[in-house]
């Protein structure tokens, strides 16, 4: 049987924000599955769906209160079956977010942990006691600032959070902890889901000793920011142990399918663990496009220039997610936002690997505007104003115009922008050049050329603007030719096999099909040789 996944494309639904069917302000189940016809359209495989589980909502549904439960504010479990029956039916794939690092403090887990030291749950969850001092019982940061311990009155000890401190890790050193994650895994399996996006993995496991972390700064991929080393609070090597199970549960369901979350500054050493060979994830993403501040070539050839060397790890790509700034706004410093939108739209859909397109990515969102007043998330208000934070890209989709307030009611759980209301859905579809519907056509085409899905990828020596690559397999090769830069570029191809052009199949931001040598910025063309 063939792997469905291998360079298949997946659409990613945020499901606060992607339709609401009840008029609360808030996404749900019942509106997702209204618009199924509208993702199948687009061309993509599958859908991604970001936590709908009972949550109090601390971290947006990352923090998981009951592991089987759908909150009410997204519905209730039969509309989550109806949503899969639905997508099923339209040929879609559905992936869904699994939390396994750490649960809700709300969690009975926690709940009975906490209690005291002499319970059933005691070390669900890591303890510690304080140093003689008073103080945590080492130097691990959280992910979103500040000690990753916080002190509990009722236990007296510390616990860890490598999140929210209403974040506590699960400890999945514990064969009991891990022994009721995998039967969650087959809860939602039973339940038809496709397939695991696994959230955080890299924060699976922690050394149990607790070392201190070095007490220096290190630079993440592609990513100015100094962030404080994560050495002994994740990526311990245990965790593929754990992962290998996982992988087993899910070979008990015929074709299932697992891709690994993993940031942080190893992430691509991580993925490469977390993955490799047939007993464990079948791929894994990092963020090393997210964390991209500007458009580079050279950044983006050497990322994915990293995975030639490993035949059996599948890599996968993301411009955009709920984690991070729209990439239009994020790269878009001197360029027009909307050929911006389809060159990058072009760039993904060319690359090797398992593709995720973000809600609203097809319709070349922006980064909403959001004044700190109306600001959600914890990360964004304790960054504010020094980062984008992650609430511009979580505003509402925009199905209509600004007289119907997007398809949404007048009051959302989040602002829409008044930009967005411009590039809407339904304006879009009426518009053949719509980022939108160009879009479709790029998705169209991928899935008529079989290069494109599971071939390989060569890069050309090019000038440092440029990105050029052939896709090929038995039957085809397609040269892809990219000018990312801010001028117009020359480029003629030094092999003449190169050069010479069986078929001109796709060419976008102005390039003259009579003049391909002569590219414009953001300009490129895509032919068979």
């Amino acid at each position: 049987m063939s792997e469905w996944w291998r360079g298949t494309v997946i659409y990613q639904i945020y499901p606060r924000s992607f339709c609401d069917s009840n008029d609360d302000g808030i996404g749900d189940l019942a509106g997702i599955t209204s618009k199924l016809e509208y993702v199948a359209d687009l061309g993509v495989d599958a859908i991604w769906i970001s936590p709908f589980f009972k949550s109090p909502m601390k971290d947006f549904g990352y923090d998981v209160e009951d592991f089987r439960q759908v909150d009410p504010v997204f519905g209730d479990l039969d509309d989550f079956d109806a949503l899969i029956r639905k997508a099923h039916s339209l040929g879609l794939k559905v992936v869904i977010d699994q939390v396994y690092s750490h649960s809700s403090d709300q969690c009975d887990w926690f709940k009975e942990s906490r209690q005291s030291d002499s319970n059933s749950k005691v070390d669900w969850y890591t303890w510690a006691n304080a140093k003689e001092d008073g103080s945590p019982p080492n130097n691990w940061q959280s992910a979103f600032g500040g000690p990753a311990w916080t002190w509990d009155e009722t236990r007296q000890q510390y616990y860890l959070h490598n999140f929210l401190p209403e974040q506590p890790d699960l400890n999945l050193h514990n064969p009991e902890v891990c022994k009721e994650l995998l039967e969650i895994a087959r809860f939602w399996l039973d339940r038809g889901v496709d397939g695991f996006r696994l959230d955080a993995t890299n924060h699976f496991m922690h050394d149990p000793s607790l070392p201190d972390n070095p007490d220096e700064h290190v630079s993440l991929e592609a990513n100015a920011d100094n962030t404080p080393v994560v050495l002994y609070n994740a990526s311990h090597p245990d965790t593929v142990g754990f992962l290998k199970d996982v992988r087993a549960v899910l070979d008990q369901y015929p074709d299932r399918f697992s891709v690994a979350e993993v940031g942080g500054p190893n992430s691509l050493h991580d993925i490469r663990q977390f993955t490799q060979g047939s007993d464990r994830l079948d791929t894994g993403y990092s963020f090393v496009f997210l964390n991209l501040k500007k458009l580079s070539a050279q950044s983006i050839g050497e990322a994915v220039r990293y995975w030639d060397d490993f035949e059996t790890v599948w890599p996968s790509w993301t411009f955009n997610n709920h984690d991070g700034p729209r990439v239009v706004s994020r790269w878009g410093k001197g360029f027009e936002p909307e050929q911006l939108a389809k060159t990058l739209q072009t760039l993904l859909v060319m690359l090797r690997g398992t593709l995720f397109m973000y809600q609203g990515e097809e319709l070349g969102l922006p980064q909403a505007n959001i004044p700190f007043e109306n600001l959600k998330d914890p990360e964004a208000i304790a960054n504010w104003p020094d980062t984008m934070g992650r609430d511009g890209a979580r505003t509402p989709m925009p199905w209509s115009g600004r007289d119907n307030n997007g398809d949404w009611p007048g009051k959302t759980w989040m602002p829409l922008d008044e930009a967005h209301f411009a590039l809407n859905a339904e304006r879009q579809k009426r518009d053949t050049d719509s980022p939108l519907n160009y879009c479709r056509r790029l998705l169209q085409f991928r899935k008529q050329h079989p290069a494109l899905v599971d071939g390989s990828i060569k890069f050309i020596d090019c000038p440092k603007d440029m990105l050029i690559f052939v896709r090929a397999n038995e039957k085809e090769s397609i040269l892809c030719v990219f000018n990312l830069g801010k001028t117009e570029q020359q480029w003629v191809p030094k092999n003449e096999g190169t050069g010479r052009s069986k078929s001109w199949l796709f060419n976008f931001g102005g390039t003259d099909q009579n003049n391909p040598f002569t590219l414009p910025p953001l300009g490129g063309y895509i032919k068979e040789i």
